[in-house]
Parts: structure tokens; sequence; C-alpha cells
């Protein structure tokens, strides 16, 4: 009898015995249960997506749920932290509440990689013959990395996945690819990636237009709100993007006021 791990490796429990029968046993039973619990489970869920579709409960495009979850089902999550836009929908989630369409209108996510953590993350990729623009390709097969932009993959409706990093330090390999594949994103530095990753980390379930839930890492609203301010304040940045960071923080501040007290002068 031989034993597989859910890492793929084997080992054998020896010849056919009363014993191994036993175990084998054991194992079908257990594995038959488990089969019933999962079916069970997932037609909740199915039911529950539908009902949040016909509610129209969320409001999160449906490639960002569907990236969030290929990263899950990767278990590489806890590597990355979204810093954009998107880290709205979190904070509107938690609380209730709906920002304006303006304030959450983009067409890119930014996972920012802990490269504190980079010897699991990569361990876990070669374990698994994985790169990382394989990942949001099982969300939707059309994208692509670009060329001129290593760090950037970008799906047939034009929306971006821009990876970033804290700049280099301690030892923080540079440039850095994300996989051994050549044709994998590279990992551009970000001016406030030291920042975010010391900010406490906020996780919120998060829905999409079609009721698909996904659980979104990102950085505890006021820190979220100060990052925003921070880039506001950059000469080089884009005006309009600055005009949007000034009106994204206002926006975070005042939730945390009404609805968040708990993160009100942290």
């Amino acid at each position: 009898m031989i034993r597989t791990s859910s890492r793929g490796t084997h080992k054998s429990l020896g010849p056919k015995s009363h014993e191994t029968q036993r175990i084998y046993a054991s194992f079908t039973e257990r594995k038959a249960q488990i089969a019933q619990r999962l079916a069970a489970i997932e037609a909740t869920f199915d039911e529950q997506r539908r009902l949040n579709r016909v509610l129209r409960v969320g409001r999160a495009p449906t490639v960002v749920i569907d990236a969030l979850n290929a990263l899950d089902a990767a278990r590489l999550a806890e590597h990355f932290v979204v810093v954009s836009t998107h880290s709205l929908y979190a904070y509107e989630g938690i609380c209730g509440v709906r920002f304006t369409p303006s304030a959450v209108a983009t067409h890119d996510i930014y996972p920012l990689f802990d490269t504190c953590r980079r010897l699991a993350f990569f361990s876990r990729m070669k374990e698994s013959e994985a790169s990382f623009v394989g990942l949001p390709k099982k969300a939707d097969k059309t994208f692509e990395r670009l060329e001129d932009r290593k760090e950037t993959v970008r799906n047939a409706t034009g929306f971006e996945v821009d990876v970033i990093r804290r700049t280099a330090k301690d030892g923080d390999p540079h440039p850095l690819r994300m996989s051994n594949d050549e044709d994998d994103v590279w990992a551009v530095q970000a001016s406030t990636g030291d920042r975010i990753l010391s900010a406490p980390r906020f996780s919120q379930m998060v829905v999409a237009t079609n009721g698909a839930v996904a659980i979104m890492h990102t950085m505890a609203p006021p820190d979220f709100a100060r990052i925003k301010r921070k880039l506001a304040e950059y000469p080089t940045r884009d005006p309009l993007k600055r005009s949007k960071d000034r009106i994204q923080a206002e926006l975070v501040e005042e939730l945390s006021a009404t609805h968040m007290p708990q993160y009100v002068g942290s």
C-alpha cells in the first residue's frame, strides 16, 4: 500500500495485511464522508452566490474576485496585499455602505508582494511548478504579460494586474521575477511599499457582481488614507490620480469616523 500526500510525495505502508486493509477501509470511508460534506457545502455556496446576484449584493468586478480566489487556491494569498482602489470594496463591505461609482472606478489592481516572506513564496511556486502569470489566467485565459511593462498582465478587456514590491533592502533580490519561468512577471519597486507592509492587515470578504465571493487582504483604513494622501503630494503623480487619491483618502477617513470608530486616531 502506498500513501500519497497532498504534495505528491509517496510513502509505503508495507505489503497487504489486515492492518493495511483496515487503514484502506478507514480511508475510503472518511473520503466518502468528506466528499458528501463537500458536495453539500458547494451546493449551499452556489445557492448563496445566486442569491447575492439576484439581490445585487456585490459590486466588485468579477475578474478581481476570480483572481483573488486563484491566489487563495494556490495558497499564495497571504503573500500579497491589495493596495489599490479595490481596497474600497473591503471597507464598504464591512460597513454595509457603498461608495460613489466614481470613487471605485478603475481598470487595474495592484497586489503588493511581501518580499519579507519571499523564501516561502518561491518554495511554494517551485513545488507547484507554477508561474505568477498563470494565476490570473485561471480567472481569465486572455491575460498576457506586457512585453514593454513586464510587471503587468492585461486581459482582452484591458483590465490590468500590476505586481509591485517595496524598494529593495535587507538583501531583497533586485530585479525580482515572480518565478523561474522566463516569461513571468517582474515585480516593480514602489516607494510606499515599506509603509504598506508595516501597516496592520485588514481582511474582508468581498462580493462580485456575479455573486461570487473572495477574501481580500488589504491595509487597515487609516493606513490606506495616509498613503493615499502621501501619493497625492507626489509632484510626478498624474494630476487626475492625485485628485482621486485625495477623494479616496477623505472618503475612507469619513467612513472610519462614522462606521469604524476603533480605527479613529490609530
